[in-house]
């Protein structure tokens, strides 16, 4: 039986949500969201498909707007969004079970329809259409279908076909794949292919889809690896992986990151208290999961690529969740390598390697009674946050002018829950 796959995505998702809440159509409007008061350099979030029309691209800066054109601006409010995500989801649950959706982002789901075609006696296009006029319907937005008999095809019929067509559907198989996609330019176009393996693929002399079908594989294996497999198949419109696959899999090892694209520039040393301010938060994380690590990364990025991001790896000589032990691995990686002489503008940080608490190690010097009394008490100040909110309790250091907590857990994403957090 040929496998029956949708990929959904809404359009311009964000602003259409804030036409919807305004009362407007967003196929007629002018809309941005966006955060004036990070300046004119800061990022649309989304624009409405009447914007994309002028030409404006969807994730432009706000300078790049053409002054003659007129628009509605809105205040990113992810927790408004979060909540129509989930009645577009609870829509999908009314026809499909939880064990065939496959959540991609906020606003584009994986759908294996496969077993409902025969159920609800219709074709993929059909059901399809039902559940995009329903999300229509009752919250006002539009989608995009892209119809696959794979997940790879459902995807590319929804990015390079769907978008452009009258009725917002596409579909493909391995046949109309070839036929219809085998010579299309740029490959960037094509799921998981980035500009940078686009750019490999183009210094060996391939530049379509077509080209990668009938290359030598031995050549790509050597530039790409193992990778290479996944573009020898989708070059050939297969993909043998089910949502069922994704669902069951287990990653071997686990990490936990954070990062945060800073307000403004900041002074090395005052970013040193970022740093702090980041394991402080992500040590709770662990303490919270009953977590631990004995490997630690930091990236530090800066501004406007004045300089190559320095940080690094450190293995550490115990495995803990504690605050108190994980910050001096961190501050002897930052003092050591970063460039003080440049500002800086990203950091980030990772807990490597976790696993659970039962494993943690320390070494002699470490008085465990200490730790003991520590992690009980990063316990409680997780019950104090879960039940009062995130700023219920607060270090002194996030009081200081640098400190970006206190903000930062006013938002969701890196931005805005509500329209008047600021």
């Amino acid at each position: 039986m040929e496998r029956a796959y949708l990929c959904i995505d809404l359009k311009s998702f964000f602003a259409s949500v804030e036409c919807v809440e305004r009362g407007l159509d967003p196929m007629k409007v002018n809309l941005v969201v966006a955060d004036p008061s990070r300046g004119r350099g800061a990022i649309c979030l989304a624009i409405t498909p009447q914007m994309k029309k002028l030409g404006i691209k969807n994730r432009c800066r706000i300078y790049e707007i053409p002054d003659n054109v007129k628009y509605i601006t809105a205040l990113p409010r992810m927790k408004k969004y979060i909540e129509y995500a989930a009645k577009i989801y609870s829509i999908y649950l009314r026809y499909i079970s939880k064990d065939d959706i496959h959540p991609y982002s906020i606003d584009e789901m994986f759908l294996d329809i496969t077993s409902y075609l025969k159920m609800y006696n219709t074709t993929a296009i059909k059901l399809a259409k039902a559940l995009t006029n329903k999300i229509h319907e009752e919250l006002g937005l539009t989608a995009t279908v892209g119809v696959g008999t794979n997940l790879f095809l459902s995807k590319v019929a929804l990015d390079i076909t769907a978008k452009h067509s009258d009725d917002n559907i596409g579909y493909l198989n391995e046949e109309q794949f070839k036929k219809t996609l085998w010579n299309h330019r740029p490959l960037s176009d094509f799921w998981q292919i980035a500009g940078g393996i686009e750019r490999r693929l183009n210094k060996l002399g391939i530049y379509t889809m077509k080209d990668i079908a009938y290359s030598d594989e031995d050549i790509l294996y050597k530039e790409f690896g193992i990778n290479a497999e996944i573009l020898i198949d989708h070059s050939k419109g297969i993909e043998p992986v089910l949502i069922s696959d994704i669902k069951s899999y287990k990653n071997k090892s686990h990490s936990i990151s954070n990062s945060q694209v800073l307000f403004e520039d900041y002074d090395p040393q005052d970013a040193r208290l970022i740093v702090k301010e980041m394991v402080e938060l992500l040590s709770l994380k662990l303490v919270e999961k009953n977590l631990v690590t004995n490997s630690i990364s930091l990236f530090v990025g800066y501004s406007k690529d004045s300089h190559k991001y320095t940080g690094g790896m450190r293995k550490m000589t115990i495995r803990t969740n504690v605050f108190t032990k994980l910050l001096p691995y961190f501050l002897d990686i930052y003092d050591s390598t970063t460039a003080f002489d440049y500002k800086v503008r990203r950091v980030g940080i990772g807990f490597n390697n976790v696993v659970d608490e039962a494993y943690e190690y320390l070494d002699l010097f470490v008085d465990y009674d200490e730790v003991i009394k520590e992690r009980n008490l990063c316990k409680a100040i997780n019950d104090i946050k879960r039940k009062y909110g995130k700023n219920s309790i607060i270090k002194a250091m996030n009081l200081e002018e640098k400190g970006t907590t206190i903000i930062r857990n006013k938002l969701i994403g890196g931005h805005n829950a509500e329209e008047n957090d600021k």
